[in-house]
């Protein structure tokens, strides 16, 4: 059974930092695409950040230059550094992991990131 479990949510001032966690279970972890997406209340589900397997990475705009994400593929998890936090950041920040030119997409359960003074 696929299990991703988020950790690390929270209440945060503005310019804070937050780090979000994802520990992946049931899955061959490293040739995964993983991902942190985050839905913001009356908002689509919009992508972050995502790392290959071979540790590309792609950024959403408006996280440029503030969040980070990494892989520790031993550790079976994914991690979202988030620096400089803005109002505009809070969501439930989701997990997911994406096998290439397969079928399997698994998703956590959410983590609340809130940014706010």
């Amino acid at each position: 059974q696929v299990q991703l479990v988020e950790s690390g949510g929270g209440l945060v001032q503005p310019g804070g930092s937050l780090r979000l966690s994802c520990a992946a279970s049931g899955i061959f972890f490293s040739i995964y695409v993983l991902g942190w997406y985050r839905q913001a209340p009356g908002k689509q589900r919009e992508l972050v950040a995502f790392i290959t397997s071979d540790g590309s990475t792609n950024y959403a705009d408006s996280v440029k230059g503030r969040f980070t994400i990494s892989r520790d593929n031993a550790k079976i998890t994914v991690t979202l550094q988030m620096d400089s936090l803005k109002p505009e950041d809070t969501a439930v920040y989701y997990c997911n992991a994406r096998r290439p030119a397969a079928p399997n997409n698994y998703w956590g359960q959410g983590t609340q990131v809130t940014v706010s003074s």
